[in-house]
């Protein structure tokens, strides 16, 4: 399925002005607190009607204003998950993802099952939301979006009201779901290790107006979208092979034709994980280095360098079919003579790349 979105709508101090088109997948509308993110969702949902825009969704047309045309939310059939679950207190979770599963008509018992296996949620059936974590009840939440039979999940910024912890434990029910469950996501979020971890898609909203948009790894590789990502966020995302597990704790994965050293991981050899790889855990060297405590020393070559308005340089690498992010300061760029198609060694310590900056990992059954 596709989304296209194309809106025109004033609010006090911002013309929210955007078009972008949302392919399968995850896509994620990333930017700053009030930059229209909300605006947008609520837009496709049904629960803001823009002055001007048109919005479908394939060929089912849920907005057109120059057609006098504006489907009512119920009948758009979209999931939507709040930043809070919004559950039922006085109903269990069962319960509460049977109202769910009513609202749609009805479920299958093994639709019904299918969800609960999808999201973990077997151990809390019988449970009040008030006994919940806050990332079990945005799991119920999702399990009863999806039990209403959505087109497509509508998710405003849903891990914005946990902690760290809480968000550890919901980010790979959150992967399960775009790898399982098929269905198209529509993802708002201001924080860059979740758009990292999830997104195919990415929408860059900057004071009401697309920024940038295009596939999410090749957009997080570009140094020019680095002023809108956030320069001490930067980072490139990168697709690695667990390879072996060693005695002292650490894992190998194969990125590439390369060998890539991180602390173990909980994941099977031959699994492919996800990795979001920070621009400023990057050490860039011209001669392969010795005596370093450093265990990934990457050959790379240099594809371009972006400078910003302050001391630092953002390198752009290629590392065989993959490419990623170095940040340097403007001294180290001239000193090394830095230059696109020179030769390089990216030099990345096992510990710099944190457990919320590694994906793919599927919770147990």
């Amino acid at each position: 399925m596709s989304l296209s979105v194309r809106l025109r709508h004033p609010f006090p101090g911002l013309m929210l002005d955007v078009a972008f088109t949302a392919p399968g997948g995850v896509t994620a509308l990333f930017g700053r607190s009030g930059a229209g993110k909300t605006s947008v969702i609520q837009a496709v949902a049904g629960l803001l009607r823009p002055r001007e825009g048109r919005i479908a969704l394939d060929e089912r047309v849920f907005l057109d204003t120059k057609a006098g045309r504006a489907l009512p939310p119920h009948r758009r059939r979209m999931g939507y998950v709040f930043q809070e679950g919004r559950l039922f207190p006085h109903l269990s979770v069962r319960r509460n993802l049977r109202y769910g599963a009513w609202f749609a008509g009805g479920a299958a018992a093994e639709t019904f099952d299918a969800v609960v296996a999808l999201l973990g949620l077997e151990a809390l059936l019988d449970r009040a939301p008030g006994d919940l974590s806050g990332g079990e009840r945005q799991r119920v939440a999702i399990g009863r979006a999806l039990l209403a039979r959505p087109r497509m999940l509508l998710m405003d910024e849903p891990l914005a009201a946990l902690d760290a912890a809480r968000k550890a434990e919901i980010l790979p029910y959150l992967e399960r779901l775009r790898d399982e469950a098929k269905i198209p996501i529509l993802y708002v979020s201001h924080a860059i290790e979740e758009v990292a971890r999830l997104a195919s898609t990415i929408v860059v909203l900057e004071a009401g107006r697309v920024a940038q948009a295009g596939p999410a790894a090749a957009l997080l590789a570009d140094p020019a979208a680095v002023p809108l990502l956030g320069v001490r966020d930067a980072g490139a995302v990168v697709t690695a092979i667990v390879r072996a597990h060693a005695p002292d704790g650490l894992s190998e994965l194969a990125l590439g034709s390369e060998r890539l050293v991180l602390p173990g991981v909980s994941a099977m050899p031959g699994t492919p994980l996800r990795l979001r790889i920070p621009a400023q855990d990057v050490i860039l060297a011209t001669a392969r280095p010795e005596g370093l405590s450093a265990l990934n020393v990457l050959p790379a070559t240099i594809l371009g360098l972006q400078s910003g308005t302050g001391p630092g340089v953002m390198v752009q690498l290629q590392l065989g079919d993959t490419q990623i992010l170095a940040r340097v300061t403007r001294r180290s760029a001239d000193a090394l003579q830095l230059a696109p198609g020179r030769s390089c060694y990216a030099i990345l310590k096992s510990v710099a790349i944190a457990p919320v900056d590694i994906g793919g990992i599927v919770p147990p059954r």
